[in-house]
């Protein structure tokens, strides 16, 4: 039976073996991010299998991958028109264009984490007899929830073309929110497959969770229809920022370093943030820093992982 380097102790420069096997968090990041840099033949192939399970004996072959973002198109253009109709407006094109582009990185998330977190539990028999990185699974989920994004991505990019609603602010900002989505959403993927083999009902819950967050989630509505309280509160969600950031940019054009007021100001007269330049920094150090735990808290579990299959 082959022995994982891991289990043998090294020495330090003062030969001692205890203080080279002590916990290490800059060791044990570097020992991950290796390990999954040297298996990305393995994360690519696993990746390939999901898309192809997917789309196997489909009826809507890649229509599947622009399904979910039309139905939230659609469910939000319901909601803006019950909404309006009370204030004698309409659903004007730029309207369609803000939930086309805020529904497709909320659809790759919710499939993402859908996808990823019964990873584990769905390859038992990889677990419990090949040796490989583990956290190849979850990340191959999202690879392949992002080749879907790509193929929902033409479809939403056409649709701003014909409306004529794109900017070059777009050009600057939409790479560096999609970065951070990815980011985020890599270090929810990680964690809750993790949580999910030691815990099986945490799937279920994240269903529900998923159901009912988009009521929670800028998606379907701006956070300044909300109120000042409101809004704060929304913005709080550190993917809110980014579904809003991309609104802005792509949508208005808008420098998302520079602070906007929603018009009109509330009845006491305060005005309604619409976007503040920190909003980006604080979704930016949910990312990075939920990634970096996820990343130690999977690394430092998969060694029992054969003890929970």
């Amino acid at each position: 039976m082959a022995v994982s380097d891991r289990s043998i102790p090294t020495l330090d420069s003062s030969g001692d073996a205890q203080s080279a096997d002590r916990p290490s968090i800059t060791r044990d990041l570097a020992e991950a991010a290796r390990d999954i840099v040297q298996s990305r033949g393995l994360l690519y192939q696993l990746a390939l299998r999901d898309v192809r399970i997917r789309y196997k004996q489909a009826v809507m072959g890649f229509g599947w991958a622009v399904f979910m973002p039309v139905v939230i198109v659609l469910a939000g253009c319901l909601v803006r028109v019950a909404l309006v109709r009370g204030a004698g407006g309409a659903v004007d094109r730029l309207t369609l264009a803000a939930l086309a582009v805020k529904a497709l990185p909320w659809a790759f998330v919710v499939g993402a984490v859908g996808f990823a977190t019964p990873s584990l539990t769905n390859n038992m028999n990889l677990l419990s007899k090949v040796y490989f990185p583990r956290e190849v699974l979850p990340l191959a989920a999202l690879l392949a929830q992002t080749f879907d994004t790509v193929v929902g991505a033409t479809v939403v990019a056409v649709l701003l073309l014909a409306l004529g609603v794109v900017h070059l602010a777009a050009l600057v900002w939409m790479p560096i929110l999609t970065l951070l989505l990815f980011t985020l959403t890599a270090a929810a993927c990680l964690f809750l497959s993790c949580a999910n083999l030691f815990f099986r009902d945490v799937k279920y819950i994240v269903q529900v969770a998923i159901t009912f967050s988009i009521f929670f989630t800028p998606v379907l509505f701006e956070p300044s229809l909300l109120g000042p309280s409101g809004a704060r509160l929304v913005m709080l969600n550190p993917i809110a920022p980014l579904l809003e950031g991309l609104r802005l940019s792509v949508v208005q054009g808008h420098n998302l370093l520079a602070p906007l007021a929603a018009h009109p100001a509330t009845a006491g007269g305060a005005p309604v943030i619409e976007w503040a330049p920190w909003w980006l920094a604080y979704s930016a150090c949910w990312a990075v820093g939920a990634l970096l735990v996820s990343v130690l808290i999977f690394h430092r579990s998969e060694s029992i992982f054969a003890d929970y299959v």
